[in-house]
């Protein structure tokens, strides 16, 4: 029985081709890497492909910007100008989204990237993507949020306005038409 995490041939391609015009047209985000090695863990790891495919089709352009050595993974960030678009009016998380006695959004920022198969960006890694352009400039991102904040009701989240990069809080319930979230995929 295949894999419900498995694309089609012709998705798969297409998706491939996607990312390596994008990783093409932005190699001051991944200085030093090749495009056939990705390629090369791209094709070995299907389940990844997937969570790439769920990534572009809710807006986030994916594109690597890290490579660990350590592991050997290439990590690809969303690198879409603003929030993802299929990301936005979300609460920070489960539990925040229960707390909700109304006016409820459809679903959670954690939720919906465990479904992706992708994690949140930490505020570090929120920071490095900034290296990389102006994002976030109109949006707000949700971010990993550390547990002490998250104890207390709160949640994180991040943009870019008068030229840096700044990191708020808000209610984990909260939700806005113009705050998603970003996601990472290691792979």
């Amino acid at each position: 029985m295949k894999s419900t995490k498995e694309l089609a041939p012709t998705v798969r391609e297409d998706l491939l081709h996607i990312l390596k015009l994008r990783f093409e047209k932005n190699m001051n985000r991944h200085k030093g890497m090749n495009w056939e090695q990705v390629q090369t863990k791209l094709e070995t790891n299907t389940e990844k492909l997937w969570s790439l495919h769920n990534m572009e089709n809710t807006g986030g352009e994916p594109d690597v910007i890290e490579h660990d050595r350590n592991t050997g993974e290439y990590i690809f960030y969303d690198c879409s100008a603003e929030s993802p678009k299929g990301r936005r009016s979300l609460c920070y998380d489960r539990e925040a989204l229960d707390a909700r006695k109304a006016h409820k959004p459809e679903n959670s920022a954690k939720d919906m990237a465990a479904e992706l198969g992708i994690t949140l960006l930490t505020e570090k890694q929120y920071q490095l993507l900034q290296q990389f352009g102006k994002f976030d400039t109109k949006t707000s991102s949700w971010i990993e949020t550390p547990s002490n904040v998250r104890e207390l009701g709160g949640a994180i989240f991040g943009d870019w306005r008068f030229g840096r990069v700044f990191i708020y809080h808000n209610g984990a319930d909260s939700y806005y038409a113009a705050r998603g979230f970003r996601g990472l995929l290691r792979v």
